[in-house]
């Protein structure tokens, strides 16, 4: 695509160079370049990318985009020099058109929620493909078509950037998928990821305090997750949640409620709750169903009437989306069961927020034999105020609590730890472990038969981030790993 299409309509100012160069992609970062793309120059948190303008150009770029006018004069490049209002912006509406717009081809489900975004894509996903249909689920776990991951260059991100996010779709595309079902994070929302991606369907989940360090305020953070009104042509809201009902009092939007509560379109009744099923009746206009979910907890719950709610109002009949809702599972890393041969209950689950981490063990406490034993700890450099919050939830459901790390970035994890433990009970047994695995292998060599582990806040993640170094590690390697171990100590 000419650079004089690409910025047809666009307000901006171009100096330098001609227009009607060829465009093959967008970049931010100069490193990642490849012949054909614009430069965009974006300052980071620890990085400006004004000093990698250079590095760009040798890697091929074919002009460079800036937001500071003042720069336009000053920068003499061989290449055009384009000035926008707004880089992120820019970025989001030139990668939709560099790939051709590909949303517009896709039916496109966009959720946002402090927690169960991942495992509500997944559902969603898992409820379209039962029902013959080809779908894609992006978000904090990889990209997904038809529940077999698919092997993309891409930066991990929860929701990902436009450069990669556009390239993905165009790739949904061309392999015929219908649906996408993808993670709205309050970063991406805020930094325009998703500008300019048709969203059909926004789904609301719930709100609870998070990432406040990054947005500024917990009112910042709400004004972030309300982006995803505007965007989307129609939501679907959780109506237990008061910030849900906020938003779909303030907007004009179509809008559907689900919950486990009244005054929704959508209610999920429990009628008999097992250890490991819960049955349910389904009631809404479109009908009502008895069945039976192969998960407990109420957290889980909502997770499920989010997702049916959704595929319902993409048209799908009720009766068959309850029929395959009986075999939904978790996504890896959400509370996932390790099969063991210590008749111990083990789960690791990605929960890093006091809400997260309160319906796990409200859940786990209702089905655990014996004593519940929690491995955990808090990520540094985030959100702080949440530490002895999620001490406090701990101390309320685990016999045993053993800290370790988490992600503890620039942060001395013993004073991360000492944060969490001043909201533990006088009363609470623990033990500060600060080695991750040697915390999981103390937690299951002290588990008697009957006893349930909880390994919290990594769930799928496979690598640790200390200041100056970052690590492989996994959650649930480690635990096979010692399970192993173990197994072949009985044979010997």
């Amino acid at each position: 695509m000419q650079l004089a299409e690409l910025l047809k309509d666009w307000p901006c100012t171009v100096k330098g160079g001609s227009i009607r160069i060829e465009v093959q992609g967008i970049e931010d970062y100069a490193q990642h370049v490849k012949p054909g793309d614009l430069f965009v120059v974006r300052k980071g948190r620890k990085f400006d990318g004004y000093q990698y303008i250079d590095l760009a150009l040798q890697n091929g770029a074919v002009g460079v985009v800036i937001e500071d006018e003042t720069k336009l004069d000053q920068l003499k490049l061989p290449v055009p020099v384009i000035w926008v209002p707004n880089c992120l912006k820019f970025m989001s509406f030139a990668a939709a058109k560099i790939y051709r717009f590909p949303a517009e081809a896709l039916q496109v489900i966009a959720i946002t929620g402090t927690n169960g975004k991942t495992t509500v894509s997944h559902f969603i996903g898992q409820l379209l493909q039962a029902l013959h249909k080809k779908v894609m689920v992006i978000g904090t776990n990889g990209v997904y078509i038809n529940g077999k991951e698919v092997d993309l260059e891409y930066e991990h991100l929860t929701t990902l950037q436009p450069k990669h996010l556009h390239k993905i779709l165009q790739y949904a595309v061309r392999n015929r998928v219908q649906y996408v079902a993808l993670e709205a994070s309050s970063m991406g929302l805020a930094t325009h990821r998703l500008d300019y991606c048709d969203i059909d369907i926004g789904v609301f989940l719930n709100l609870a305090e998070d990432h406040i360090e990054d947005h500024g305020s917990y009112e910042k953070y709400k004004q972030s997750k309300q982006i995803l009104a505007q965007l989307a042509k129609r939501i679907v809201l959780n109506g237990d949640d008061s910030f849900c009902r906020t938003v779909g009092l303030q907007s004009k939007k179509k809008k559907t409620y689900f919950g486990l509560g009244n005054r929704v379109h959508y209610q999920l009744q429990i009628l008999a709750e097992g250890l490991q099923h819960t049955t349910c009746c389904l009631q809404s206009d479109k009908g009502q169903k008895v069945f039976t979910l192969p998960f407990v907890g109420e957290h889980q719950l909502q997770n499920v009437i989010a997702a049916i709610t959704t595929v319902s109002e993409l048209g799908f009949p009720v009766e068959q989306i309850c029929e395959a809702a009986e075999q939904l599972y978790l996504p890896k890393g959400r509370l996932e069961s390790i099969p063991n041969h210590l008749n111990v209950s083990i789960y690791i689950d990605y929960a890093h927020t006091e809400a997260a981490l309160r319906a796990v063990l409200k859940t786990l406490k209702k089905t655990a034999k014996g004593d519940l034993i929690v491995v955990f700890s808090c990520g540094g450099d985030r959100d702080k105020h949440k530490r002895i919050k999620m001490g406090a939830v701990a101390t309320k459901y685990a016999d045993m609590i053993y800290l370790t790390t988490d992600n503890p970035r620039s942060e001395d994890p013993v004073f991360i730890n000492s944060q969490i433990a001043a909201g533990f009970t006088s009363t609470q047994k623990y033990e500060m472990i600060l080695d991750r695995r040697e915390a999981i292998e103390k937690a299951i060599l002290s588990a008697k038969e009957g006893d349930t582990i909880l390994i919290a806040g990594k769930g799928h993640e496979t690598d640790q981030i200390f200041k100056d170094k970052i690590i492989y590690f996994s959650d649930h390697e480690c635990v096979q790993s010692i399970l192993e171990k173990l197994k072949n100590k009985v044979e010997e």
